[in-house]
């Protein structure tokens, strides 16, 4: 089997979190496709697929009103897996929720990204063990008991 060689780098993929992060369209418009489809792990009312940037972004804005804007992602490993198509990354996401303040979350994700022409044109999240329960809880309406330290 023949490798591909990936015009990503895990540069450009820390620059699409950026972009992301930093609410201009301009700019995620060039790292984000527009016909991309997202893939929310859990049982909750976040999960499930998004299709098509608006629709991710919806989701994103969704996320930052039910938290109060207190949700944010930050790299765990500092390194960032780049192969053909394809990139993963380790991050820490955290939150509290809107309004209910011993209601928070505090989990460990990959992402898997698939890109083409220097765009994310797939995504979904990975979350293990005590997290994938902890993440389901924290986005329900249902009271919270948060797990001890980790």
């Amino acid at each position: 089997m023949a490798t591909v060689k990936s015009s990503i780098t895990p540069q450009h993929v820390k620059d699409a979190y950026a972009a992301l992060a930093s609410g201009d369209i301009e700019r995620i418009k060039q790292y984000w496709a527009e016909d991309m489809v997202w893939q929310v792990p859990g049982h909750n009312r976040l999960s499930g697929w998004y299709s098509g940037r608006d629709e991710f972004l919806a989701f994103m804005g969704q996320v930052g009103q039910l938290s109060g804007n207190s949700f944010h992602m930050d790299s765990i490993a500092g390194q960032v897996i780049v192969t053909g198509e394809y990139s993963a990354d380790l991050t820490r996401n955290r939150g509290n929720r809107a309004n209910q303040t011993d209601k928070t979350m505090d989990i460990e994700v990959v992402h898997v990204l698939r890109w083409r022409d220097g765009k994310v044109i797939a995504g979904k999240g990975a979350i293990f063990g005590d997290g994938a329960t902890e993440y389901d809880q924290f986005w329900s309406n249902s009271p919270v008991v948060t797990p001890p330290s980790h």
